[in-house]
């Protein structure tokens, strides 16, 4: 997010603030938000294979089934977090889907306006690169990308290409010219020799080994079991506090979109190429789409600890000024959905 991004954050939150939308403490699981009486859900996900269950969920009808008649479903997409994390605090959304960077950002500066209610997805991030790229240190007076600044692969790219020596810096400058820009954007750049990598979420990752680029990390690498948090489910506080039920049956969505995952990946991957079609305009071919699913896995769980650890260090490259984010998840909703199902309970620990 470039400083004009970071002022509307503010702004935001300030509002929110005036408002007295900045809600905190625990969700009843049981309250109800009033099955006779019309509610709207403003959702907001983004057209990536890393945010399957919110495709599957919307293209497969199942998050319209599980909210009922009584709920009115309206639809937003995005290219990236911190966009999203504008959209929520603004309150032009009510709920999102987004990595885990722009929920830290959106939580720690709006002092507790959102909530982690879910996981969705962990993996599906690679830093591609063009054949010539060896080693690390072959970026030396080159350019790369990512999404947009302060989003997760930005924080994961910047975070590398520190730990290896590399300096950087949020204008563009060091060792490393590291440009934010819209996923799109980041393929034609790269076939047109203007960058030299970048670090993506599928399917944007096989987009450019599809255009000559070869992976020079795999996420998974360097998180403990192959596990990070890579896509979850976040609701305005105040949002919550008013229809914790519609949030309810918004997860029960989710986990049938999940069991659907799993279940039938071949239909799954259908209608993540349906949902991606219908947001962007722009087709996915099949086999993009089985490669990505390879890589990821689509999980409830929203694997806290990796969400700690990147925070930390998006503090440590300046981009979260502080890490106080007790009170973050809110899992009780989804924990009864899922003993609803004989299935596993998550932990924010």
């Amino acid at each position: 997010m470039g400083r004009s991004g970071w002022r509307l954050l503010a702004a935001a939150v300030g509002g929110l603030a005036a408002a007295g939308l900045v809600a905190t403490g625990p969700v009843p699981v049981g309250a109800a938000s009033g099955r006779g009486s019309s509610t709207t859900l403003n959702l907001g996900y983004f057209p990536n294979v890393t945010h399957a269950p919110a495709l599957v969920g919307v293209a497969g009808g199942l998050f319209r089934q599980a909210l009922g008649p009584n709920v009115n479903l309206r639809l937003s997409t995005y290219s990236a977090g911190p966009a999203a994390d504008e959209a929520l605090l603004s309150g032009s959304i009510d709920a999102s889907y987004l990595g885990p960077n722009p929920s830290i950002t959106a939580f720690e500066q709006s002092h507790g306006a959102i909530r982690i209610v879910a996981g969705a997805a962990s993996g599906g991030a690679f830093f591609v690169v063009k054949p010539s790229i060896t080693k690390v240190s072959d970026l030396k007076g080159k350019a790369v990308a990512s999404p947009q600044l302060g989003n997760t692969q930005d924080v994961a790219l910047r975070t590398y290409l520190q730990r290896h020596g590399l300096k950087i810096d949020v204008t563009g400058g060091g060792d490393v010219s590291v440009r934010p820009m819209d996923n799109a954007t980041i393929v034609q750049s790269f076939e047109q020799g203007l960058i030299v990598g970048a670090w993506v979420p599928e399917p944007y990752a096989q987009e450019l080994i599809k255009a000559g680029g070869k992976v020079l990390v795999d996420e998974r690498t360097l998180w403990p079991g192959g596990r990070f948090v890579t896509t979850q489910l976040a609701v305005r506080t105040d949002y919550l506090h008013a229809h914790p039920d519609v949030i309810r049956r918004l997860l029960e969505g989710q986990v049938a979109a999940i069991n659907l995952i799993h279940s039938n990946p071949a239909r799954a991957e259908q209608l993540v190429g349906q949902g991606i079609q219908q947001a962007t305009g722009q087709s996915v071919a099949p086999s993009l789409i089985a490669a990505s699913f390879a890589s990821i896995t689509f999980t409830n769980d929203p694997i806290a600890s990796s969400l700690h650890t990147g925070a930390n260090n998006a503090k440590a490259l300046g981009l979260l000024p502080s890490t106080q984010l007790q009170g973050l998840y809110q899992l009780n909703i989804l924990n009864g959905v899922l003993r609803a199902a004989h299935q596993p309970v998550v932990s924010s620990g």
